[in-house]
């Protein structure tokens, strides 16, 4: 089935690390951003907005006739609904439950669906939580990136630690039974025991997942200059290495299953949307900068928050950078993505997608990795082992 993104640009600040699309607040462009999204949505459905296409006339991709929209909704179903960022719960509850109407009345929304919503610690409350679950979000992420409250100014976050865990339990009372928290690592200054002392208090509150990220600068982030002024540093590699190896078999103490790279879940809860990207799968996105990709066609939204408003609003298309993969670059993908996976990639079914022997093709270059023992070639499966995890990026350059 389809995962719908939803693209939520605002923020209450913007932190020194981020590189995502986003910009500060503005209350009167979150107005018409929210009537721009309904609108799009509204588009990708099987007529168009008022059995009018936008797109009609426009190239297609595949050089054939008739409208753009060919791949976009219609009667097609779809079981995953994600809002990220930006910072989505700064929108109302009743602009995300049009949203989400706007979503169902396009795309054959399965009758259990997981919607999630990204929210900052700080910009909830118990009635906002309840009222965001009454719209029908019944999956909270939760960017709390520390509990310690040093961390968290260093990377410039709104929230305290006891924010963050408040909020946790505000969200229990609001009747969410599936939470999860992203968690970051080898912050400026970050011991691997200061890191570890995060990983157990997110652990003492018990969320169904966490994600856990290792800190990248940007070539331009203002942390850095932040870093180089205060003479911060970030931990050893070998330190880095640690926290995150320790960090894993930590969560699966405490009943967690690794199933990708960074992210962790209790049985059952594994994130279903984000599963998509990982697993060759098709999704649309909406709004500003969201990506896309369906049937080998690959295409993004326009950065420019206004601009994406201001198209929307003369009905014209916001999509750029419209293109049909290459077999190869299809191939290269499912394999790239695959691998990020506990499970790793099942050979025989890539063989069957895209008639093709990855061990015979790349093989030779994956031996060394084998015997490492940063790679296994256990029959038709192959995957990363946990040490091999951290040099995944070494691994997966051979398919690139």
């Amino acid at each position: 089935m389809l995962g719908l993104y939803v693209h939520v640009p605002f923020c209450s600040a913007i932190c020194n690390y981020c590189n995502f699309n986003r910009g500060l607040f503005d209350a009167a462009l979150k107005d018409r951003y929210v009537d721009a999204l309904v609108a799009e949505i509204a588009e990708a459905g099987p007529q168009g907005h008022d059995g009018q296409d936008r797109r009609e006339g426009q190239e297609r991709p595949d050089g054939r006739d008739g409208p753009l929209n060919w791949w976009t909704g219609g009667a097609d179903p779809a079981d995953t609904i994600y809002f990220g960022g930006g910072t989505p719960s700064l929108l109302e509850p009743d602009e995300v439950g049009r949203i989400i109407e706007a979503c169902e009345s396009s795309f054959a929304v399965a009758p259990d669906p997981e919607i999630t919503l990204e929210a900052n610690p700080e910009t909830v409350t118990m009635p906002k939580l309840a009222a965001f679950r009454q719209a029908g979000v019944n999956r909270l992420s939760f960017g709390v990136q520390s509990f310690r409250d040093t961390d968290l100014r260093r990377l410039s976050r709104l929230h305290s630690a006891d924010r963050a865990r408040l909020a946790v339990a505000e969200a229990r009372a609001a009747g969410f039974d599936n939470i999860s928290l992203d968690l970051m690592m080898w912050l400026p200054q970050q011991s691997v025991s200061e890191w570890l002392e995060s990983v157990d208090q997110a652990v003492a509150l018990g969320p169904e997942h966490l994600s856990l990220y290792l800190l990248e600068l940007y070539p331009n982030a203002p942390l850095k200059d932040e870093m180089a002024r205060a003479r911060w540093s970030q931990a050893p590699d070998e330190d880095a290495a640690t926290m995150y190896l320790t960090a894993m078999e930590r969560l699966e103490d405490a009943g967690y299953e690794q199933y990708e790279i960074s992210n962790v879940a209790r049985p059952g809860r594994r994130s279903r949307h984000n599963l998509k990207y990982w697993t060759d799968g098709d999704w649309l996105g909406f709004g500003c900068g969201a990506h896309s990709t369906r049937d080998g066609v690959r295409w993004k939204n326009l950065a420019s928050t206004e601009e994406y408003v201001s198209r929307i609003g003369r009905r014209e298309s916001t999509a750029i950078d419209i293109r049909r993969l290459a077999a190869d670059e299809r191939l290269g993908d499912a394999l790239f993505t695959g691998l990020r996976l506990n499970d790793g990639i099942d050979l025989s079914a890539i063989q069957a997608r895209y008639g093709v022997d990855v061990w015979r093709r790349y093989g030779g270059e994956l031996d060394g990795f084998v015997h490492q023992g940063y790679l296994r070639h256990e029959g038709a499966r192959l995957r990363l082992t946990r040490p091999g995890m951290l040099l995944a990026h070494e691994v997966m350059a051979v398919f690139v």
